[in-house]
């Protein structure tokens, strides 16, 4: 059985050694099960190219560091849709991702939300290319968060997570294909001041986390084949360089390295076949604390080819007193490491407490991971104008 088109495209999780010759000696991407994981589902930060931490928080902060939600206001929820490279897919895939937080008192706060992947209907088939079935790929994941203040101006946070990838069934290459479940957690720090350079204060933000560390994935009945959850490292910052009661404009900057095994250069055999044996960078087979600390220093290509695992998001937002929003931003992932590039945009609008923003995606080069793809959101926040808490 073959896994269609979609599911290639779009995931390439299923857990199964790279296989590399030696002769060509090629930079992979790490392999990770439940990839969904790392897709931003907020509209107004995908509008600043994926730049999360250095925007200022509201509910879907805890996407990306739920130490934010602590400078967030008293409470609020969002909800966010996106018709998921709706042009490659017949509008068959989509992401939905809500959220909800609330302080409880003045330096703590929980959060829960809940994101959902669904790859439309893929056809199965045999290696004669006869229809076999039609399955529905999908996968989710619930969090819960606490966040606490350290102080006026920081704030640290854990959450749990539980996920649910379910991405075939049958028999694949002698193998049964089962969903497959994990539980992860996060730890975020999160710090934001402003400073007196203009009337109002300029607002600077810095940020910290460690998010979906946790068990493996197991996707068949053979307990040596695992996956990795997307485990990753994300610092960003931002600033309010330009803060007036008509006018804002705020620079965002986030760098991501995902902390799973890079790929190793295996020999082959005389027929081309790869064999078992490592000719540079290490064993991918190792547990999750290796793995975290390993993943600075084990790819085969050595420094250069660990600098080009690490994602650049930058981002700019313009605000008109609040009430209308501007955005533009730029993503960029090395192209042997996944080919993650794209010019982003996007517009808000808010009215007291209820905000609704929208962005684009608009690939570039070769780029399709992320073709033509439009993000929604809708926020309700109560207590959300921040200047009260910088003082």
């Amino acid at each position: 059985m073959k896994y269609g088109r979609i599911i290639l495209l779009l995931c390439g999780m299923l857990a199964v050694k790279p296989a590399v010759h030696a002769q060509k000696a090629e930079q992979k991407a790490p392999n990770t099960g439940a990839s969904f994981l790392l897709v931003n589902p907020d509209a107004r930060s995908s509008g600043a190219g994926d730049a999360t931490i250095g925007l200022e928080a509201d509910p879907n902060a805890l996407f990306s560091n739920a130490a934010k939600i602590v400078f967030a206001g008293d409470w609020g929820v969002s909800a966010n849709y996106s018709p998921w490279m709706w042009e490659l897919n017949n509008n068959q895939s989509n992401m939905a991702y809500v959220s909800a937080y609330k302080n409880i008192n003045t330096v703590e706060g929980v959060g829960l939300s809940m994101k959902y992947f669904n790859y439309g209907e893929v056809t199965f088939r045999d290696d004669n290319g006869t229809a076999l079935q039609t399955y529905s790929p999908k996968e989710f994941a619930i969090d819960a968060s606490y966040a606490r203040k350290l102080g006026q101006h920081m704030s640290l946070a854990i959450s749990l997570r539980y996920v649910r990838s379910q991405l075939g069934q049958g028999s694949f290459n002698g193998l049964q294909q089962k969903p497959a479940s994990a539980v992860a957690g996060d730890i975020g720090y999160y710090y934001q001041n402003s400073s007196d350079n203009l009337e109002f204060g300029n607002r600077y933000s810095f940020g910290v986390s460690f998010t979906n560390i946790g068990t493996k994935l197991q996707y068949t009945d053979d307990n040596t084949r695992k996956s990795f959850l997307p485990m990753n490292l994300r610092i960003g910052g931002g600033y309010t360089f330009v803060h007036t009661y008509d006018h804002e404009f705020t620079v965002a900057v986030d760098i991501n390295k995902l902390l799973v095994p890079t790929p190793p250069l295996y020999a082959v055999n005389n027929d081309g076949i790869p064999t078992d044996q490592i000719l540079k960078g290490k064993d991918p087979n190792r547990g999750v604390v290796n793995a975290l600390f390993s993943s600075f220093g084990d790819a085969p290509g050595g420094f250069s080819e660990e600098l080009r695992e690490f994602t650049i998001a930058s981002g700019l937002e313009y605000a008109y007193r609040q009430l209308f929003f501007v955005r533009t931003g730029y993503f960029y992932e090395h192209p042997q490491k996944g080919l993650r590039q794209h010019f982003s945009a996007g517009f808000g609008v808010r009215y007291t407490n209820i905000g609704f923003d929208l962005a684009y995606l608009v690939p570039t080069g070769t780029s399709l991971r992320e073709r033509r793809t439009l993000k929604f959101s809708l926020v309700y926040n109560i207590g959300g104008r921040k200047d009260a808490q910088l003082q």
